[in-house]
């Protein structure tokens, strides 16, 4: 993956530097109360947002994101175009984390799975709910037919439920039922070099939200719009969050329309 290039628009808490954010303008490799002198830092995790919308924003991308250009999290459309765009070997991914199963999570696969079958062969773990062979074999064989057994042989495609907890293209993962609706909806606790990434997706805001994102490096989490209802987090909810665990930084995503503090541009590559 290039270099990252900055976010589109200043001031969204997405820039480079400390996770505590206040001193990230004036430090761009972290202040020294949070990087001591003498004290090795670990390198930032690469985060690229390749879209950070909900089913029908009126501005943003369905919502996947990219780490470290080998980890796959959720699969909204476009995502292949996306992943050219921001120069994301598509073949790097080594594992794909699903949420849930809803559209805006995974219609941008089918083309993502044939280039990996045509173009970059190679395997490839799908981590998800309860029935995530099922849920996605469905959806791959309506949009390849009679074709795909012969694509998902080529690409060496293997399924894991997840559970409590599990590893996977060497990470180790913890996973928290979150509550989105009647779908059965994971969050995910990555361990990547020593920090853990907490991903949310779609979710209200409850204890469990809590539970995925404490003591995380960084979490990714909703921030769909400034109201709020009984399947998704609201914008002041999520700053309430972001309050409650000062020493995460939050990168908000799931967006409907407008913005709010911390929330991720489509297409910003971000160090965190």
């Amino acid at each position: 993956m290039p270099r990252p290039r900055s976010p589109a628009r200043g001031g969204s808490g997405v820039a480079s530097g400390c996770h505590r954010g206040g001193c990230a303008r004036s430090y761009p490799n972290g202040c020294s109360q949070c990087n001591p002198p003498g004290v090795a830092t670990l390198p930032p995790m690469k985060i690229a947002f390749l879209g950070t919308g909900s089913a029908f924003s009126l501005e943003r991308y369905n919502g996947a994101v990219v780490v470290d250009g080998r980890l796959l999290l959720d699969g909204g459309a476009p995502l292949l175009p996306h992943m050219h765009r921001l120069g994301i070997d598509p073949g790097g991914i080594e594992a794909l984390f699903l949420t849930h199963f809803h559209g805006d999570h995974v219609l941008g696969l089918p083309t993502f799975l044939l280039y990996r079958a045509f173009v970059h062969s190679g395997p490839l773990v799908v981590v998800g709910p309860p029935g995530v062979e099922e849920r996605l074999e469905q959806l791959l064989s309506l949009a390849w037919g009679d074709e795909w057994p012969g694509f998902r042989e080529q690409i060496g495609l293997a399924y894991h439920e997840a559970g409590t907890s599990g590893e996977v293209a060497g990470v180790r993962y913890e996973t928290v039922k979150l509550e989105h609706g009647e779908q059965d909806c994971r969050g995910y606790r990555l361990h990547l070099d020593g920090r853990i990434l907490a991903y949310a997706g779609d979710t209200t805001a409850t204890p469990p939200l809590d539970q995925l994102v404490r003591g995380a490096s960084v979490a990714i989490t909703e921030a769909t719009g400034p109201d709020g209802d009984d399947v998704h987090t609201s914008w002041d909810q999520a700053q309430a969050l972001a309050a409650r665990h000062p020493g995460t930084r939050f990168l908000f995503n799931h967006v409907y329309s407008g913005t709010t503090p911390g929330a991720a541009d489509d297409l910003a590559v971000v160090d965190a």
